[in-house]
């Protein structure tokens, strides 16, 4: 039997500003903030699924590009809090449950059905940079909605499909890996994720 390489795994509750890579050839980014700088990751450390800019929340890293490749690739459910501009009704729960129009690479996509419900304000800390507006702008509401795909800036599309664009966006869970008490900026390095077969 083929020995394993050692690899080594890890959760991270990315803060807003990030993105979510570790190096970028592109000179104009020169001011972006990326995972690296978070933590001592490992060479070869790479996000499965990724979080964008203005999101935060759980995100899983590893240097095993198998596991990527198999979380990827079974649908894993991932769980969602989104704070909306206004207070969203029953029907545009229904909507988001059955699946919105969104665009997608310039053409028109409907989202698979997902598990969508109101919920109250969770008690997340103020966001360090760049402040949600406060009441005096409106009310704002907030939603748990858990998907199985993962299309780039899905939930915002979705929920400005139904009229009610995301304001914060915080994924609080990827399978059974939940946020929990992690804080902005946590890393958590743990033995395994999955169970790969052998070969």
């Amino acid at each position: 039997m083929k020995q394993e390489a050692y690899h080594r795994h890890f959760i991270l509750h990315k803060p807003y500003g990030y993105i979510s890579q570790f190096i970028s050839n592109d000179l104009k980014s020169h001011k972006k903030k990326f995972l690296g700088s978070l933590y001592n990751f490992p060479e070869g450390t790479m996000a499965i699924g990724r979080l964008d800019e203005k999101s935060e929340g759980l995100l899983l890293l590893t240097t095993n590009g198998k596991i990527s490749t198999t979380i990827n690739s079974n649908k894993v459910e991932k769980e969602y809090y989104a704070q909306l501009d206004g207070l969203i009704t029953s029907k545009a729960i229904e909507k988001l449950k059955n699946g919105v129009e969104i665009g997608l690479d310039g053409r028109k996509y409907i989202t698979k059905p997902s598990n969508a419900l109101v919920i109250e304000s969770p008690n997340f800390p103020e966001r360090a940079r760049r402040r949600i507006r406060d009441d005096r702008h409106g009310p704002t509401s907030w939603i748990s909605i858990t998907l199985t795909e993962g299309k780039f800036r899905q939930v915002r599309k979705m929920t400005s499909a139904v009229g009610f664009p995301t304001l914060r966006l915080i994924r609080v869970r990827v399978g059974d890996f939940k946020l929990d008490q992690m804080v902005s900026g946590d890393v958590l390095e743990l033995e395994k994720l999955i169970e790969l077969p052998s070969i």
